[in-house]
């Protein structure tokens, strides 16, 4: 098999690039804003550019109740960070026409067969999977006594020791949103095309996706399992002390967090339980190191890992906005979304800008006119996926690459 995409010497090598001066001040002032702040626990922070690495940073703590510093091979629970992972997985499966991304789910899953309202049974295919046009949902977007919570469904990251059969027949009882490809929702899908995908090559999901995408790349930090607990971030979520300041609890194997009309159910120790399913949506751990390599593939055109027009389709608008659910001026493609108007979107980044995160705190984009890959994996949930760090990150970094001139 090719190694790799990446030349690793350009994006392993001891020293980045020296940053231009505006661009590392203004991204140093912004992550140490947010741990100043303390709306963050700890942080890694890589920007790459025309495939050099440009900035790096290890920020804060890993651990704040034993003062464990971060480290930038710190290993993270990804969460939707495993996305695009899985998503480059099924087009390349597709390449080799070991799936057929237009064929029904069924085909792989016999007994997946949710309903509609009236009760009659729509045809999804493993393409309506990968752009979440499915009508399936996740139980974190649905409001409390949903039937996603009476039937207790996992969303990829709760519950330890759930298996994934045990997962579908629950998720299979639910009712479609709406018609397969006559919408968009957010959803469990690509643990349904996960699943499908080892069904179809008889290979669990982790050693499918070694294969695939984590061996070619060298990616030797990130799977199902975590590949050096020493070297794990603790996860946090956001709070506010009894005084009204601001100190992120420690995660627990019980922790719920609000979530617009949802709740974010958190099992951080899931993957030390064998028996817990591989979450094709959010089952994977990593350092940030190994998500800017699939990144960088994707950005340079997929290399020996995709062919061009496999990562021109996952990087293309296949849910145009505006998309109920996305911000806006975005649409989705396969594993991210797609900015189609900057302007809407109210945001420096260029139209086609590739862009998602993980509700474990991290976010990541990449700006394929800039020749930019931003990766910024964090330990404290929301702020790093969506809160002012996400925002003051983004904008210091076009600010000091325009600073610079590049």
């Amino acid at each position: 098999m090719n190694l790799p995409v990446l030349e690793p010497t350009r994006l392993d090598a001891v020293d980045a690039r020296p940053a231009p001066i505006a661009l590392r001040d203004r991204i140093d002032e912004a992550v140490d804003r947010a741990l100043n702040e303390r709306r963050l626990i700890g942080a890694v922070v890589l920007v790459a550019r025309d495939g050099e690495l440009i900035y790096r940073r290890a920020a804060g703590l890993a651990d704040r109740e034993s003062d464990r510093l971060m480290r930038e091979d710190a290993i993270f629970l990804l969460s939707s960070v495993t996305k695009p992972i899985v998503a480059a997985a099924a087009m390349k499966l597709a390449e080799q026409g070991r799936i057929d991304l237009d064929a029904p789910v069924t085909d792989y899953l016999p007994q997946f067969r949710p309903r509609l309202d009236d009760g009659s049974e729509p045809t999804i295919t493993l393409r309506q999977l990968l752009g979440h046009t499915s009508g399936l949902s996740y139980r974190f977007g649905e409001a409390a006594g949903s039937d996603y919570d009476t039937l207790e469904v996992s969303d990829g990251f709760d519950q330890p020791g759930l298996g994934i059969e045990e997962n579908l027949r629950r998720l299979a009882r639910t009712r479609l949103r709406f018609a397969p490809g006559q919408g968009f929702k957010y959803s469990l899908s690509l643990d349904v095309l996960g699943e499908a995908m080892a069904r179809a090559t008889a290979t669990p999901l982790p050693k499918l996706i070694e294969e695939l995408i984590t061996a070619p790349l060298a990616m030797k930090d990130t799977g199902f399992a975590l590949a050096d607990h020493k070297r794990t971030a603790t996860p946090y979520t956001d709070g506010l002390a009894a005084d009204g300041s601001r100190r992120p609890a420690r995660m627990h194997e019980d922790t719920s967090l609000p979530f617009f009309d949802g709740v974010l159910r958190y099992a951080p120790g899931r993957l030390e339980n064998a028996d817990s399913y591989a979450s094709g949506g959010a089952g994977m751990a990593g350092s940030a190191g190994d998500v800017l390599r699939v990144l960088e593939a994707l950005r340079q055109g997929g290399g020996n890992l995709l062919r061009p027009d496999s990562v021109a389709a996952m990087m293309r608008d296949q849910v145009p906005a505006p998309i109920e659910g996305l911000d806006p001026g975005w649409g989705y493609g396969y594993g991210a979304a797609v900015l189609s108007d900057p302007i809407a979107a109210n945001t420096p980044q260029s139209r086609g800008t590739f862009a998602w995160g993980g509700v474990y705190g991290h976010s990541w984009f990449i700006d394929p006119a800039r020749k930019l890959t931003v990766v910024a994996l964090t330990n404290t949930a929301i702020e790093g996926m969506m809160g002012q760090f996400t925002l003051d990150l983004r904008n210091a970094v076009y600010a000091g690459l325009d600073a610079a001139g590049a």
